[in-house]
């Protein structure tokens, strides 16, 4: 009698199932820029001008797009400035934050489903590894939103590590509201371009006052999830110690 199928296969089959769809509904602006070489930043600006003459499903195409850059590791920071343009500041932040929350949310279940139970294995033995890893699942809310804040962390890479950690699902999107201050700035900065050929270029308009605000609000957080980090790990040693004695 055969196995059920268990979590990880049906996580495989989703995905496999996805991209394949993704491929073959790609519109032709996708098949040309891969055709000639893939460029990264040349296919998301495709995709923009692309949505841009969708009207009122181009929200719906749009977030669909940015959830798959964040889970394949394309800029996403192409689309945030581009949102700017298409969709306006208010709209284009609001789409970015669902596209990168449901984008980052994927990759994190990815992470935890499909790589975790290897991971486990390799570290079952390390007691030190496990007790800061307990010691971040209970603290996970604050150590999330305040690396979204920081701009130091490699958002997307970021996504799967989480999903590696003791961090619940819960506590993980709630944290993804750190990006908003973020999300905003890069939309805003944006819309100032006017024009899709500007993003991502030396000419593209910016706003000092605004890139430097966030910038400080984000060495600031940089600066407490490290020492936060630094105390709960401690601290879960501190204990493991204890019980070991």
């Amino acid at each position: 009698m055969k196995s059920p199928i268990n979590s990880r296969q049906i996580s495989i089959l989703i995905s496999l199932v996805f991209i394949g769809f993704f491929i073959s509904a790609m519109p032709a602006w996708a098949q040309s820029a891969t055709s000639t070489g893939f460029n990264p930043q040349l296919l998301l600006k495709n995709a923009l001008e692309w949505i841009e003459g969708l009207g009122a499903i181009g929200a719906v195409a749009f977030i669909g797009i940015y959830i798959v850059a964040t889970v394949a590791f394309l800029p996403g920071s192409i689309l945030t400035l581009g949102a700017g343009v298409v969709f306006g500041v208010w709209l284009g932040a609001l789409y970015v934050f669902i596209g990168a929350t449901l984008g980052a949310t994927a990759a994190f279940l990815v992470g935890r489903y499909l790589a975790r139970n290897w991971v486990a294995k390799k570290i079952a033995n390390n007691d030190k590894f496990n007790a800061i890893d307990r010691a971040v699942g209970k603290e996970g809310l604050k150590i999330v939103l305040l690396t979204r804040l920081s701009p130091i962390f490699p958002f997307n890479l970021l996504n799967y590590a989480f999903g590696l950690t003791g961090v619940s699902i819960r506590d993980y999107i709630i944290g993804s509201l750190g990006m908003i201050p973020g999300t905003l700035m890069y939309v805003y900065i944006g819309s100032l371009a006017g024009n899709l050929a500007l993003i991502g270029t030396a000419t593209q308009p910016t706003n000092p006052t605004l890139q430097w605000t966030i910038r400080i609000v984000g060495f600031i957080a940089t600066i407490s999830v490290t020492v936060y980090i630094t105390r709960i790990a401690k601290q879960a040693l501190n204990e493991l110690t204890v019980e070991s004695e």
